[in-house]
C-alpha cells in the first residue's frame, strides 16, 4: 500500500457543518479513506444591527481584535465590506487570534496576526495578550459566536482591557433524522468519528435515536481535535478513544492514522 494511501479503506464520519466539511473530507479522501458527512451543527450569519453599528462608529478607536474562530472571521469581513471598501477603514488595530484555520483566514486578507497562542483556546490567548503587556486601558473588541465561552472577556477585563464584544454568527444543532448521509451511516457505520468541536458533540449526544447503528453495522472509534471537546465528550458519557495533539484538522489526522494503525 502506498505510504500516503494509509487510510485506504477506511469510513471516517466527519461531524462538522456542512459548509466546513469540505477540507476535512479533501485531506482524508487524499490518503484513501471514505469520508462519511454527517453534519451535526450549522452555522449561519447573526448579526445584531445595533451592536454592529455601535461597533463600526468605535473601530478605529479599537487597539486588538480578537478572533476567536475562523467563522467569526468569514462572517465579519462580509458584513464589513459591505459598509467599507478599503480594508484600511480598520486603522492600526492589531490582530489575535486561535487556532493555525483562523489565522490563515485573517491572513487571506493580507492582515498580519500578531498574536497567536500555540495552545487554541480562550484561556490561552488571553495570556498571550496579557504577556504583550499592552492591556492596561487597551480598548479589544472580541469578535464572538453565540456559543463562545466568556473566558477571554474575563480575563482580558482583569487585566484592566475594555473590552467589547460582537456576535456575527450563530451554531445551532442540525436535524440529522431524514439526512441521506445519517441513513448510510446508520446502515454500515464508520471505522471513526471525527469531532472538531463541543457544539458537535452535543448535538451527537442529543440525537441518538437519529444517529442508532443497525445490526452489524461498524461501530466507530471516537476521536477528538483537542481538550475542550474531549472533556465535553467525556462528560456525555461518550468513549474517547484518541485527541489530537494540538488543536488542527492535520493533527487530529494524525492521531486519527495512528489510532487505526
Amino acid at each position: 500500500m502506498s505510504k500516503k494511501l494509509t487510510l485506504a479503506g477506511r469510513r471516517i464520519a466527519i461531524t462538522r457543518a456542512r459548509e466546513q466539511a469540505s477540507e476535512l473530507a479533501e485531506k482524508l479522501e487524499a490518503l484513501g479513506a471514505e469520508p462519511v458527512e454527517l453534519p451535526l451543527i450549522k452555522i449561519s450569519k447573526e448579526i445584531s444591527k445595533q451592536n454592529l453599528a455601535d461597533t463600526m462608529i468605535e473601530l478605529g478607536n479599537y487597539d486588538w481584535m480578537i478572533f476567536t474562530s475562523a467563522n467569526g472571521v468569514r462572517f465579519f469581513f462580509e458584513q464589513f465590506f459591505v459598509l467599507f471598501g478599503d480594508i484600511r477603514a480598520l486603522g492600526l488595530i492589531r490582530f489575535a487570534c486561535i487556532g493555525e484555520g483562523t489565522a490563515r483566514e485573517i491572513e487571506a486578507f493580507h492582515l498580519k496576526v500578531e498574536c497567536q497562542p500555540k495552545i487554541a483556546t480562550g484561556e490561552a490567548i488571553a495570556e498571550a495578550l496579557i504577556d504583550t503587556g499592552s492591556l492596561d486601558s487597551a480598548k479589544v473588541l472580541v469578535i464572538t459566536g453565540n456559543l463562545n465561552r466568556d473566558t477571554v472577556v474575563t480575563k482580558l477585563e482583569e487585566a484592566r482591557a475594555i473590552v467589547d464584544q460582537l456576535q456575527v454568527y450563530k451554531t445551532e444543532q442540525n436535524d440529522l433524522s431524514e439526512d441521506a448521509s445519517t441513513a448510510d451511516y446508520r446502515k454500515h457505520g464508520a471505522d471513526a468519528m471525527l469531532f472538531a468541536s463541543s457544539s458537535a458533540v452535543q448535538s451527537y449526544a442529543d440525537q441518538g435515536s437519529a444517529l442508532k447503528l443497525a445490526t452489524g453495522a461498524k461501530i466507530p472509534l471516537l476521536g477528538s481535535i483537542g481538550p475542550l471537546t474531549s472533556e465535553t465528550m467525556l462528560t456525555s458519557g461518550m468513549a474517547l478513544a484518541f485527541e489530537a495533539k494540538k488543536p488542527s484538522l492535520d493533527s487530529l489526522i494524525t492521531a486519527l492514522v495512528k489510532k487505526l494503525g
